[in-house]
């Protein structure tokens, strides 16, 4: 870890500082001055918002301090990758006079001060970087910047994240500026006032635009990851953001059709779909049904012929963030046979949990309560919390920089284990492997975000189906060789044998074997 950090160490005295160092470092400390007076508490506003303030300016000035060695610490940035990082800076800083009350003052000058700016500012950045020379992923300096190999940035930003979600989740007030920020999109596509729900769906889906610009600048050499992420950006954009917004508009149940049971666990409760039922206009029986069909006909269907990844990895909103704002940490899932069985145990624990609840809740509802009470609802809460919550939001988000960007899909979403079930064992996927062209680079194991060991099943040829596997097709694109390759074929050839030289096979000629060979 310290030599990942020693490009990030501040001088002795001040000496070789840049003017960009400089005005970073003014802005970090301009964050923790912030910070100590949200510790005092002396002041009219209260000390979780100047918290919330003082750690975006502190990130803001880290970002603009550490502008190298973001990259990597022996990348020169050119120079628009720098104005893109100062554009994505003066966002953060926006962001930071929105939070602190401004936002309140003039929500349209400061949602394109604060979101905007960030926004232009890393499709600038990522241009200048990804979209030029030629074509084929640079991952060149991963394991050495502080970012993106659990470095003092990497830490930072867990935090940050993290923070974020506490805050949304429990104080949302502490976001009351940002929230008004969002009040004239709000306006045009929903006909109210912005909420914090509304405010988390923007930034939601404009860092997966934003990153899925990323995407497509470094993986443009690849016909399947192009169609892929704008695929997530697709289903992001109109099926998460849009409809529901302007079904509220037109006062209609705000319904998200890209989501299903058990991720969207409460679309088979039955209070939802009372209410739903309950609905003027006959939509909501629509929404009833749509939810049903998915799940029980469309889901195992679509599984059996493509593999969980038509989900996972091309219509799910959590598997789109995992895939674009994720990206740069995908190559710090734990690859260990300790972390595979901790994975089955708990997203399988996972998935018996809201089985159990969805009964629950059932029986509930056809017995009156008479036979479990109020049991169902305290489980319904406790799982709308422990997994809702902290699960899939705190923890899946939060902990990208630290733990790989599929900690949701790997260890806790219900979704992603009934579709595993339904891959590994009934569906026509697989990743075959031609392991006579294996080098062992290992990239392939290195890059996978599910934590595979792509690697073990290329080195045998060995096709690769694992319930884990999104089939994001990464292992397959950073392959030196051609070694892997994303394939829907027949069932019954699915699983082979590894394809090896057992030591009987192999045989020492003696001398004589040679004479006697050449004596034919």
């Amino acid at each position: 870890m310290a030599q990942a950090d020693a490009s990030l160490q501040l001088t002795g005295s001040g000496q070789g500082l840049t003017q960009a160092s400089r005005v970073g470092l003014a802005i970090v400390a301009i964050g923790l001055l912030l910070l100590l007076i949200g510790a005092v508490g002396t002041t009219a506003f209260s000390a979780l918002q100047f918290f919330t303030v003082g750690m975006t300016t502190l990130v803001g000035g880290l970002v603009v301090y550490y502008a190298r060695p973001l990259a990597s610490p022996a990348t020169r940035l050119d120079r628009n990758q720098r104005i893109g990082l100062w554009l994505f800076g003066a966002g953060l800083a926006g962001s930071a006079l929105a939070l602190a009350g401004l936002g309140s003052w003039s929500p349209t000058l400061f949602f394109w001060l604060s979101t905007g700016l960030a926004s232009i500012g890393g499709l600038v950045y990522f241009k200048a970087r990804y979209g030029h020379g030629p074509a084929g992923i640079r991952n060149h300096g991963l394991f050495q910047s502080s970012t993106t190999a659990r470095g003092a940035v990497g830490w930072l930003l867990g935090v940050l994240i993290t923070g974020f979600y506490v805050v949304l989740y429990w104080f949302p007030g502490a976001l009351e500026g940002l929230i008004r920020t969002m009040d004239p999109l709000s306006w045009v596509l929903r006909g109210m006032p912005a909420d914090q729900w509304f405010m988390y769906g923007t930034l939601y889906t404009v860092a997966i635009l934003v990153m899925g610009g990323r995407a497509l600048y470094k993986y443009r050499h690849s016909k399947y990851q192009i169609i892929r992420t704008l695929s997530v950006m697709f289903f992001q954009l109109g099926f998460a953001f849009l409809i529901p917004s302007l079904l509220v508009l037109f006062n209609q149940p705000e319904f998200y059709f890209s989501y299903f049971w058990p991720l969207k666990y409460t679309y088979l409760w039955p209070n939802d779909i009372q209410w739903l039922m309950d609905q003027p206009g006959g939509l909501g029986v629509f929404m009833v049904f749509w939810g049903a069909v998915m799940t029980v006909i469309a889901t195992p269907i679509l599984t059996y012929f493509f593999g969980k990844r038509w989900y996972c990895s091309w219509v799910c909103g959590c598997g789109g963030l995992a895939e674009t704002m994720g990206d740069p940490w995908r190559h710090l899932s734990d690859k260990s046979l300790t972390a595979w069985r901790i994975e089955r145990w708990m997203i399988h624990s996972v998935l018996v949990f809201v089985v159990l609840t969805t009964a629950a809740l059932w029986i509930n509802s056809a017995t009156e309560g008479a036979l479990l009470g109020e049991l169902s609802g305290a489980y319904a809460q406790s799982y709308g919390f422990l997994i809702g919550s902290v699960f899939s939001g705190v923890i899946g988000v939060g902990f990208y920089p630290v733990m790989g960007s599929r900690v949701w899909c790997r260890f806790g979403c219900p979704m992603a284990a009934i579709l595993g079930i339904q891959q590994k064992f009934f569906s026509r996927f697989r990743i075959t492997t031609n392991g006579g062209q294996c080098i062992s680079c290992g990239n392939c194991s290195t890059y996978c975000e599910m934590g595979i060991d792509v690697r073990w099943y290329a080195q045998r040829g060995q096709n690769i189906i694992r319930a884990s596997c999104v089939g994001c097709g990464v292992c397959s694109a950073v392959c030196p060789r051609g070694v892997l390759s994303l394939e829907n074929g027949p069932r019954e050839s699915r699983y082979n044998g590894p394809v090896l030289i057992e030591r009987d096979s192999v045989a020492v000629l003696t001398e004589d074997d040679w004479a006697a060979a050449a004596g034919k």
